[in-house]
């Protein structure tokens, strides 16, 4: 039976972001927009004197669902950020040295007679993908390849009507841009250094912040977006943190923007290295990289130089350092305050699922919107799938150090020999005795997923899936030369990635470049 309590009398009143940034100004866009009809005040803090991490952002299809949701023109998201478009990754260096693959958004082929096509791709190559790659079975990477784009068109059976993609952007950029949207829907903005948080003694809950000029915030929920050092969530309700640095160990980081070079792409490059690895993301105006790295195997000088020394244009900026510990906190959400972000937890950018992480809790948020009673089975549930989530990624990148055959430094030779998470045992093991993948209830990453990476690094099946007998291997070979054929085709009709933006979405401030 439903109480009889009067429900707007337990309404949350107010909700203050502390921190602003993309997780920042992400949830205050997503919660002004949403939260319709004056449902409650939102506030957001920030000092302009704390920097923030964002450099170049890398994402992933999600993306769009988060600007279709706030009704953000895409033409003009893109000029706005300088963002360009990405139908993957590359991945170098990885299996062995020398390998390179790319893990592309959407399927491979299509699925026939009820049977994956990856199960037919095996029967067909056996063990030699050495000249026909799965690759060649994706629009998407045989696009990005040819550095070509296009959006989607109706185009019936055709593999150009569904063309998943998402975008390279600043994320500098983006947060202002995010800015703009959130205080046209009345999001006031608090400038200022906050130095004290403020609980109440009888139960623990945050009641108000307080700023260096003295000012105090109150609020019913607080939202902290205050980056590694967590100042809410950490720093006064202690939540504790899951440290993961045994299964992946890379603790550092460097970045430095350097000039935009041509063709621009559309996608995001990963380049292993002896301690780590090093990201490029392509920008109209210039090109994000960066050195991901494991103080524990190599030295910050070394690991610089190698950043500085694989560049493909000059720096236009000094290198930034980040240090970070891989995991998250043990509540995500507890008592009156929800941790988004860096504030939440970290897992490094190998499969670019930072924004996603934010864009994700600020959903589970508002699935799980509470009034100011604040129901621990709520929370409680939220702590659970969240923590599923981040488990799933933490399983998925770890895949990519451990499933490697190189052992030309200390680094490699430990990721590759290490133990690994049940889960990620069980993917393995299931993989290698037919090449099945299962994805397993809400996990983020898809069966294309894990078969992009496995086969790209080298990770054989002893036996391809028995249902793929269905089909004879003529019909078989026939069938995938013809998808083949038609992906090829497809990627002709494409226009160049760098027209496609010129023509559309060029950023206004870039002529000449």
């Amino acid at each position: 039976m439903i109480e009889s309590y009067d429900m707007s009398d337990r309404r949350i009143r107010k909700v203050l972001i502390v921190g602003g940034g993309t997780a920042g100004w992400m949830a205050a866009a997503t919660l002004s927009k949403l939260l319709k009809n004056n449902y409650c005040d939102i506030e957001l803090v920030e000092s302009e004197t704390i920097g923030t991490v964002g450099v170049g952002e890398a994402t992933i299809p999600q993306i769009g669902t988060f600007n279709r949701t706030l009704g953000i023109d895409e033409n003009d998201f893109i000029r706005r950020t300088k963002a360009t478009f990405k139908l993957g990754i590359e991945f170098e260096n990885w299996g062995r040295i020398g390998d390179k693959y790319i893990h592309p958004f959407g399927p491979y082929g299509l699925d026939m007679d009820g049977v994956s096509f990856h199960a037919f791709f095996l029967k067909h190559h056996g063990e030699d993908y050495t000249v026909d790659t799965p690759e060649q079975y994706s629009l998407q990477a045989v696009a990005a390849r040819q550095a070509r784009f296009m959006r989607p068109v109706n185009a019936g059976n055709s593999p150009l009507s569904k063309i998943a993609y998402a975008f390279h952007f600043d994320a500098t950029l983006y947060a202002k841009f995010l800015r703009e949207e959130a205080e046209s829907r009345g999001v006031a903005r608090h400038e200022g250094m906050v130095v004290s948080v403020n609980q109440r003694p009888e139960d623990g809950f945050i009641r108000s912040v307080t700023l260096e000029d003295d000012r105090e915030l109150e609020a019913d929920l607080f939202i902290d977006c205050t980056g590694f050092r967590g100042l809410l969530i950490e720093g006064a309700l202690q939540a504790g943190y899951h440290d993961w640095s045994h299964w992946l160990p890379a603790d550092r980081a460097i970045a430095v923007p350097c000039g935009r070079v041509d063709p621009l792409i559309p996608y995001t490059r990963s380049i292993a290295r002896d301690a780590g690895w090093q990201w490029r993301i392509p920008l109209q105006h210039r090109t994000g990289n960066g050195h991901v790295f494991s103080s524990h195997f190599t030295s910050v000088e070394a690991a610089q130089d190698i950043l500085m020394n694989n560049l493909d244009a000059a720096p236009t900026a000094e290198p930034r350092y980040l240090r970070f510990l891989t995991g998250h906190r043990k509540s995500f959400w507890k008592k009156n305050c929800v941790a988004l972000g860096l504030s939440a937890g970290f897992l490094e950018p190998l499969e670019s699922t930072s924004i996603h992480l934010i864009q994700s809790g600020i959903a589970k948020l508002l699935q799980m919107f509470p009034d100011r009673d604040f129901s621990q089975v709520n929370i409680d549930r939220y702590n659970r799938v969240t923590t599923f989530e981040f488990e799933r990624i933490r399983d998925f990148i770890i895949l990519h150090y451990h499933a490697t055959e190189r052992e030309d430094s200390e680094f490699w030779r430990y990721v590759k020999n290490m133990e690994i998470p049940d889960y990620l045992a069980d993917k393995i093991a299931l993989f290698e005795s037919y090449g099945r993948i299962f994805r397993e209830n809400e996990e983020l990453f898809n069966d294309t997923s894990w078969f992009s990476v496995m086969i790209g690094q080298r990770l054989r099946p002893r036996m391809y899936d028995p249902v793929a007998e269905v089909q004879s291997p003529q019909e078989t070979a026939e069938r995938i030369a013809n998808i083949r054929s038609v992906i090829a085709t497809s990627a002709d009709h494409m226009p160049l990635h760098a027209d496609f933006i010129e023509q559309n979405c060029k950023a206004p401030d870039l002529e000449g470049v």
